[in-house]
This record gives structure tokens, C-alpha cells and sequence, in this order.
């Protein structure tokens, strides 16, 4: 029996109060963290794989079906505003396709070639990394991508919430959060879900510092996609010029970034 399909704690719950269910799953969402905890060695191990192969122009791919799948996407979708990298330097694939994302596709995860496939319409090289996500470790389609990514001398690894799952056993750098037992039995958008989204976030975060595109704790090169990060830009560039609030708006929107904002601004003062 795989932990992630084990019985839940809990039991008659259909019978406790509103309040009773949300501390009880508030209780089983603190073992999370430390789970997460207990995997830093081995996450710190992937990461230090995967930032000179970035450095060196390779890709980071994120492979999975149904939670897992849109857990990747969404990781992958957010690295471009937030850090100001191109599209196509963190990729996010579902099984099923775009239309995976919002609706179930029947049976699309039990295909143990079309992950490849998927990977193939971007191309790839030797410096691309591929990581599988599946709570069960055991999705064909997220098994069978990292097996032939693997076989073509890619860089794997894999975030699981089950000891020795054959995803485990098919990657250089297994990741194994293991959670335990969900408050609804099997129900791995829960406590799993909450696990991957966290080491996700955790890779993209890290390697990303590590590749330049955090100054101090600043975004400098985010995305002025919004008013809201327009202020937030200005904010940056007051604090680190002394230029008051219009004369770092008006920077900042010439130049584009806070980055190339503050350079301009220094290279003007010498």
C-alpha cells in the first residue's frame, strides 16, 4: 500500500463540525513543513546540478499529470514575471495538454511515451533538466518521460510522496516528501500537493537567486505587467537612489526594469 493511498487519520467525517474539519486539516498541514524539512539535502543536491547547466543554457523542465501537472505549470508560468526570464527557461508539461489544466483528460496519464513527445516540441539538449512530479510515483506518463530524458543524458530528478516508488527509482536525484496519510483518504491535491507546491518553490527560487536575478531581496528584473508593480518598482529604485517617488516612476518606465533603472541612474552620476 503506497502512503499516499493509506486510510486517513481521521474517520466519521462527515459528522464533525465546520470548525472540527478545518482544525483537523489545519493539524495535518503542519507535518508538511517538516517533511519538506527533512528533503533540504537532497533538494540542495538537485539545485547545485541544475544551475550551471542554466548558466550554461540549459532548460528546466517540469513533467506531471492531473495536481502534479498544474502544480508544474503554475511554478514554471511564474518564474517569467517574477524574474524577467524568457518563456521557454522554465517549462511547465500536464498530461493531456493545455486542456489538462482546467479539466481532467481521461486516461492522458497512462501513456508512457508522450512525455517525451511533449519535451521534443521544445526541443532539447544535454543541458536541460527534467523533473517528474507525482505523489504516487507512479504515473506512466511522468515515469516514462524521465526514463528516455535520462536515457538521452538529461539531468533528472523527481518530487514524490512515496518511500522507493519506481518514479524514485528511474531519476539521479530523488525527491521524497513523505506526508503521510491524507485527511480525505488519497487525496494528494492536499497535504502531497501542498509538499510539491513548497519544494517547487524552493527550486525555482533558489536557482534563480543563483543565476543573478535577485539583487539583496529585490526582484530587479520582474515584469511591469501591472500598476501594482509599477509602484513596487519605484519603491526599489527610491530606495536604492534617493530620487523621489516621480522621479523614480518616471525612471523606471524609460528604462524598463528596476535593474536597468538603478545602472542608468548610477552610470549618470559618474
Amino acid at each position: 500500500m503506497k502512503v499516499t493511498e493509506t486510510s486517513s487519520l481521521y474517520d466519521n467525517l462527515e459528522q464533525m463540525s465546520i470548525e472540527e474539519l478545518l482544525r483537523n486539516i489545519n493539524q495535518e498541514d503542519h507535518k508538511v513543513p517538516k517533511a519538506v524539512k527533512e528533503v533540504i539535502p537532497k533538494i540542495t543536491a538537485l539545485v547545485e546540478k541544475i544551475v550551471p547547466k542554466m548558466r550554461e543554457g540549459g532548460r528546466l523542465f517540469y513533467i506531471g499529470a492531473g495536481t502534479s501537472g498544474r502544480l508544474g505549470i503554475l511554478d514554471a508560468s511564474e518564474c517569467p514575471p517574477t524574474y524577467g526570464v524568457p518563456d521557454d527557461w522554465v517549462i511547465g508539461l500536464i498530461a493531456g495538454g493545455d486542456a489538462a489544466i482546467r479539466k481532467a483528460v481521461e486516461n492522458a496519464e497512462d501513456d508512457p511515451n508522450q512525455a517525451w513527445h511533449d519535451i521534443q516540441e521544445y526541443g532539447f539538449n544535454e543541458l536541460d533538466t527534467v523533473i517528474g512530479i507525482a505523489a504516487s510515483g507512479t504515473t506512466p506518463y511522468v515515469i516514462g518521460g524521465v526514463k528516455k530524458a535520462k536515457e538521452k543524458g538529461l539531468l533528472t530528478g523527481c518530487i514524490t510522496c512515496n518511500p522507493d516508488s519506481p518514479l524514485s527509482k528511474e531519476v539521479e536525484h530523488p525527491i521524497e516528501v513523505i506526508v503521510g496519510p491524507e485527511f480525505v483518504t488519497g487525496s494528494t491535491r492536499m497535504k502531497a500537493g501542498t509538499a510539491q507546491k513548497l519544494v517547487l518553490n524552493m527550486i525555482s527560487t533558489t536557482t534563480m537567486i543563483k543565476l543573478g536575478r535577485v539583487k539583496g531581496n529585490k526582484m530587479v528584473d520582474m515584469q511591469l505587467s501591472n500598476a501594482k508593480l509599477v509602484e513596487r518598482g519605484t519603491r526599489m529604485i527610491m530606495e536604492a537612489t534617493g530620487l523621489d517617488a516621480d522621479q523614480a516612476k518616471e525612471l523606471l518606465l524609460k528604462e524598463g526594469s528596476v535593474r536597468k533603472a538603478t545602472q542608468a541612474y548610477y552610470l549618470g552620476k559618474k
